[in-house]
């Protein structure tokens, strides 16, 4: 059960970097840094907050606190990545310190006390709040990506009017294993 958990969340994680990097791949340098208005964040800002979030949360995951003492949350709200070449260089840094940090969970320290802000989560829980977490952001930077390219966006999982199409394809393969993001690579 522990194992099958591991491997589905580390599914999960990939598929929501993967949804950011095709919505990257659509933008443009200054697209990824276009603001609705002052109090809106941009995707860079959001990619900056992720970057530092994924920092804290995974850096010693099972042996200190979530909320490191070097973490400067309210700098991840600024304006601070200028480049697409260090939007994708933080991205980066952020999603390997999660994955190798999902790489030392195994059974025997599964059941390890995890500590956010001096708050105790189980390790199953500390993971869970990380992945709602970041599912939310990762919606933020999608809806921002469709909005600056209107017509222009290529959907990212099943294309509007094509619901019919692709569970036909999905009930032809009759009863399977897998992820459910597997058809939408």
């Amino acid at each position: 059960m522990k194992t099958e958990y591991l491997e589905s969340v580390f599914k999960q994680f990939e598929y929501y970097k993967s949804v950011g990097e095709k919505t990257f791949d659509q933008l443009s340098e200054k697209e990824l840094f276009w603001q609705y208005n002052e109090a809106s964040n941009s995707i860079g800002i959001i990619v900056n907050h992720l970057w530092g979030n994924m920092q804290s949360r995974w850096t010693d995951f099972l042996t200190t606190d979530g909320e490191k003492w070097w973490r400067n949350r309210d700098s991840e709200f600024e304006e601070v990545i200028t480049t697409k070449k260090e939007l994708l260089e933080k991205w980066e840094k952020g999603w390997t310190c999660l994955f190798s940090a999902l790489n030392t969970i195994t059974e025997e320290n599964f059941d390890t006390k995890i500590y956010i802000r001096n708050q105790e989560h189980s390790v199953l829980d500390a993971i869970n709040r990380q992945l709602a977490h970041y599912a939310y952001h990762l919606g933020q930077i999608v809806y921002i990506g469709r909005m600056i390219k209107g017509e222009e966006w290529k959907s990212l999982s099943i294309p509007k009017g094509k619901s019919t199409d692709f569970n036909q394809q999905k009930f032809l393969k009759g009863k399977h294993t897998g992820h459910f993001s597997d058809d939408l690579k």
